[in-house]
């Protein structure tokens, strides 16, 4: 089986998405499209494999009317079929690192021992001293990762999105009951069909050239 595409549907699917500004509210994605996508959250790749994050699938429209104004009142907060916030753990514990190794051995069948050396290596970097002032940043910066998975995998399913980082980290935090939970909010990712009056869909994408951002050393 071949999990090859042409390189030009990936291309066409790229430059076909944008951050759309304005969701037809009454179309929705279904339910077999959103089970994949949310299936590609999960297939991201993190750092060590630990997924050091979770994503909050704001349904209840009366929570979204909530955090919209915390939102620079973005309409897409509100508009949007799914409204994602992407949070990352702001701690990590021996109990995170054994329960990851201990599905690595349930799913690889492989003895618990011969992972030692890589639990002393995550240990090392996420558990020694003075670690925990950097989880929040390191967490933050996978959950980025799968903030783009999430947006390509959408794009080739011909669904659109806008990444939103126009928030109030503290507020979404406050209202999602998040630092009970050892999460802080990192990134949201609004997802649905643009409107047939977003101007935005049929302007020309503006990016620099190749050239100026790709240098071979």
């Amino acid at each position: 089986m071949s999990h090859t595409i042409p390189e030009s549907q990936l291309l066409d699917a790229l430059n076909w998405r944008y951050a759309t500004k304005s969701f037809d509210a009454s179309k929705k994605i279904s339910e077999s499209t959103w089970k994949t996508l949310e299936e590609s959250l999960v297939l991201s790749p993190s750092s060590f494999g630990l997924q050091p994050y979770r994503f909050f699938v704001v349904k209840d429209p009366a929570v979204r009317a909530q955090l919209k104004p915390h939102s620079w009142n973005q309409t897409q907060v509100v508009d949007a079929s799914h409204y994602v916030i992407m949070a990352g753990r702001t701690a990590m514990t021996e109990v995170e690192v054994d329960r990851f190794l201990d599905l690595v051995v349930e799913l690889r069948g492989i003895p618990r021992e011969s992972l030692d050396g890589y639990r002393g290596m995550m240990y090392g970097s996420l558990l020694s001293p003075g670690a925990d002032a950097r989880i929040p940043h390191w967490a933050a910066l996978q959950a980025y990762i799968a903030l783009g998975n999430l947006m390509t995998s959408a794009a080739l399913l011909g669904v659109d999105t806008c990444a939103i980082e126009g928030f109030s980290p503290a507020e979404y935090d406050s209202i999602l009951g998040l630092k009970e939970q050892g999460y802080a909010s990192v990134v949201c990712c609004a997802l649905g069909y643009r409107s047939a009056e977003d101007k935005y869909a049929s302007a020309p994408k503006v990016r620099f050239p190749a050239a100026d951002l790709i240098k071979t050393v």
